[in-house]
């Protein structure tokens, strides 16, 4: 036990000299051991090849109605760091919106602002409204970078392996020590950070699709509809999401925020 609080208290030292970030419009601190500049050529080359593969939807008026609402959302989102002298928040974007044939109920936008929706979400979302729900969520991701959080985790988490291997290696109780260490850096650390994600990425999100002009009181009927159809789940704190109820409770509390930013365009 003495070895994994010292494990934990050098991984606490790490955080501290290590970079460090703020998340644009929450203001959350946020490890930041890897840069825009490594991550948006790699995530760019990806998504080329996802796109490639497709194959992407031919519907026409679905694949423009994707591509209508990323550009409202993402020009908003320009236009509102632009306005707070924050443009280095979105150095580096170049926006991409594109819809795939396939029936999977999910969307991702990567670091650089490259959007993908798969069709199978279109159910979901049911209208324009619905997709600017969606939209905001994954644009808020790329936004808060937490895939370069994510990253910078997992190189914190795979150090303090290192670490905890090195000092426990004389011990007969080195697999006991290892195990828990990796079920306390999963279910203490990784997990908590995804959900935290996801519900950062829900708070902006609603901002982002109000300053676009769609109503963000929508995204509680879009997150009902997904939790109806997600089945079982496991308990939250081994989830990578907010339960269900979780989500939507958080989202009711936010929307006076993000009502101040909703003004109808239509």
């Amino acid at each position: 036990m003495k070895i994994i609080d010292m494990t934990f208290g050098a991984l606490a030292l790490l955080l501290l000299v290590s970079g460090c970030s703020t998340v644009p419009v929450t203001g959350r601190k946020q490890l930041s051991l890897v840069s825009d500049a490594q991550l948006i050529p790699e995530s760019a080359a990806a998504y080329n090849e996802v796109i490639e593969k497709g194959p992407l939807s031919d519907n026409h008026a679905q694949a423009a109605m994707i591509q209508r609402v990323g550009e409202r959302i993402s020009a908003a989102v320009d236009l509102y760091f632009k306005e707070r002298g924050r443009a280095d928040v979105i150095a580096g974007f170049n926006w991409e919106f594109h819809l795939i044939e396939e029936d999977v109920p999910n969307a991702w936008c990567m670091p650089g602002g490259k959007v993908a929706f798969y069709t199978g979400i279109l159910p979901y979302t049911q209208d324009e409204t619905g997709v600017a729900v969606v939209m905001g969520h994954e644009i808020a991701h790329a936004i808060a970078r937490h895939s370069n959080e994510r990253v910078s985790h997992q190189m914190a988490a795979a150090g303090g392996g290192l670490l905890t291997a090195w000092m426990a290696k004389d011990s007969e109780y080195q697999d006991a020590i290892m195990t828990a260490y990796g079920i306390g850096v999963q279910v203490g650390g990784i997990l908590p950070y995804s959900r935290l994600h996801e519900s950062e990425a829900d708070q902006m999100g609603l901002i982002f699709m109000a300053m676009a002009g769609y109503n963000p009181e929508a995204a509680v009927g879009f997150w009902q509809r997904m939790g109806a159809a997600g089945g079982q789940k496991p308990p939250e704190f081994l989830s990578t999401h907010p339960a269900d109820e979780t989500r939507v409770r958080e989202i009711r509390e936010h929307l006076p925020e993000a009502m101040k930013y909703f003004i109808p365009t239509r």
